[in-house]
């Protein structure tokens, strides 16, 4: 195919501002009426003599010693992550915030990772359904608390957890409780790989 001394100035222009072939290619057909394949507009920068601008460098693969190890994958939240969960969970379970937990808070930024965690207090049991069945949920499972009170509880798509039923209603948690449920259902979901 052969183009004007227009058409090739005009393809340079774009190529040297750092236009891709899929623009050129769009450009030709909208400015000069000219219907190219992919390909032929691959081959007719080749025959201008014309360097695409690569948007990224790339990696040489050539040389295996040159490649970087993957960074290793995140097991844990950050701890600005953890207390924004803990945060959203304080306030579904009906906790709130109390002139004590700012104080707390610098603590709870300092959790320990993964299984490290400590012993959640009180007798708070958590299970993890085997197969979680509510939609947009992620994971779900019950509880019992230490006064005895059960609940049925899900984990949303955006990680926010919340309770779908409770054996008694109205009932709130005590704070020693509340904190204790989000314990073991970070333990409970780390174990199960979440």
């Amino acid at each position: 195919m052969s183009l004007t001394p227009e058409q090739k100035s005009a393809v340079s222009t774009w190529i040297a501002a750092g236009d891709n072939l899929s623009a050129v290619q769009k450009k030709l057909r909208e400015q000069f009426q000219l219907s190219l394949t992919y390909m032929d507009v691959r081959f007719l920068v080749d025959d201008l003599d014309l360097t695409l601008k690569d948007p990224a460098p790339k990696a040489d693969t050539s040389d295996v010693t040159k490649a970087k190890a993957p960074a290793p994958a995140a097991k844990a939240p950050a701890p600005a992550e953890k207390k924004g969960l803990l945060d959203k969970a304080k306030e579904k379970l009906g906790l709130g915030k109390t002139p004590a937990s700012d104080a707390t808070e610098d603590l709870e930024a300092d959790l320990p990772e993964e299984d490290a965690l400590p012993p959640a207090p009180g007798n708070v049991v958590v299970e993890l359904d085997a197969l979680t069945l509510s939609p947009g949920a992620i994971a779900s499972g019950t509880v019992t608390f230490s006064d005895g009170v059960t609940g049925k509880w899900v984990v949303d798509q955006y990680g926010r957890p919340g309770f779908t039923s409770i054996s008694q209603p109205g009932y709130r948690p005590t704070p020693e409780d509340g904190q204790a449920f989000m314990q073991e259902l970070d333990a409970a979901l780390r174990q199960k790989g979440f």
